[in-house]
């Protein structure tokens, strides 16, 4: 079962599917069911069975389907941090590390948990660099994605939205530094978002790291979600987010907004946090929480405390977003 009570499908294997990965169907691995796709863009259906699936995966034909039995019952996993070295030199950063990678539009995951298992709370006690570790990468080509009733789970970075539009649903997404991050339109529905322990950390985390460009009015909302914490995060401890200028571009002023949201006391009051970047020249310069699009609307719960660097957003202003997030994603729920 889901975190928050959401229950595994019971009837996926009634459903029509193009491949199966799995002891009794037709491909032993989603590498190798994606490889026998068929060109075009025609809707390709790939049930994931129940187990452990340890791959790191590129999805680049339109139109994927990926189901599962359930949220950990299906889990696709791997443990690679962008510090990691590559087979052909160099390391594989950020938007390397990740398990699970999509490079096309039409993508759809649900019903399975996502993973990257590198140890970063042994990396930290080490102080080893290069901890991001991705588990799902919406990247560049993406758009037009869903994520449906699906754990992603990380530490670092855990979900990169780095492009297009999406939409995600009754999701559970874990992590602690930026752990949802990029430039995406992104309507984050009813989802755990549950923040991880960083062991002797004054600062536990930052739910948030938006890179949106200015030209873009909406970036990452979170709609009706839950925002919780693992056991031992203290109080006040962790950022609603903070500004991300993805590769120094100044041209990215982050948005964020929390509409009708329940925070556990582990939300800081302050609510936003400045965050550094590279700017031209190569010289480090900070962007402040009070310099992003970042605001809030009737926030519930022990952390949705007023306070003046927390903007709120009046009814209609919500009603807005919301909107112009259904006009954005109108559709995606008829296609195949």
């Amino acid at each position: 079962m889901l975190a928050g009570g959401i229950a595994a499908p019971g009837a996926v294997a009634q459903r029509p599917f193009d491949a199966v990965v799995g002891a009794n169907g037709s491909h032993s691995s989603l590498a190798a069911a994606l490889a026998a796709a068929p060109p075009g863009s025609a809707p390709y259906r790939i049930l994931l069975q129940a187990g452990q699936w340890r791959e790191r995966v590129v999805v680049r034909r339109p139109n994927v389907r990926l189901t599962g039995a359930g949220p950990g019952v299906t889990i696709l996993h791997a443990a690679t941090a962008a510090g990691d070295p590559k087979p052909g030199g160099g390391s594989w950063g950020t938007y390397g590390s990740a398990t699970l990678t999509v490079e096309a539009p039409g993508f759809r995951a649900r019903d399975l948990t996502i993973e990257n298992r590198f140890d970063y709370v042994e990396h930290l006690r080490r102080g080893t660099p290069g901890t991001q570790a991705v588990a799902l990468a919406l990247g560049d080509a993406a758009d037009l994605s869903v994520i449906d009733r699906v754990e992603i789970i990380g530490h670092q970075d855990s979900f990169y939205l780095r492009a297009g539009r999406s939409l995600v649903r009754d999701c559970m997404i874990s992590g602690s530094i930026d752990f949802i991050f990029g430039g995406s339109q992104a309507w984050f529905r009813r989802c755990e978002i549950r923040s991880r322990l960083r062991p002797g950390q004054e600062v536990q985390g930052y739910v948030a790291a938006p890179s949106t460009p200015r030209a873009q009015a909406i970036g990452l909302v979170f709609d009706d979600c839950r925002l919780t914490r693992e056991p031992g995060v203290p109080d006040h401890s962790v950022y609603l987010g903070r500004p991300w200028r993805a590769g120094g571009d100044v041209s990215r002023t982050g948005a964020a907004a929390f509409l009708d949201c329940w925070m556990d006391s582990h939300i800081g009051p302050a609510g936003w946090a400045a965050m550094g970047y590279r700017g031209p020249g190569g010289y480090p310069m900070t962007m402040q929480a009070g310099d992003g699009r970042f605001f809030e609307w009737r926030s519930r719960g022990p952390g949705a405390v007023r306070h003046p660097a927390r903007r709120q957003l009046a009814a209609d202003e919500a009603q807005v977003i919301r909107a112009r997030l259904a006009a954005a994603l109108d559709g995606v729920d008829s296609l195949p």
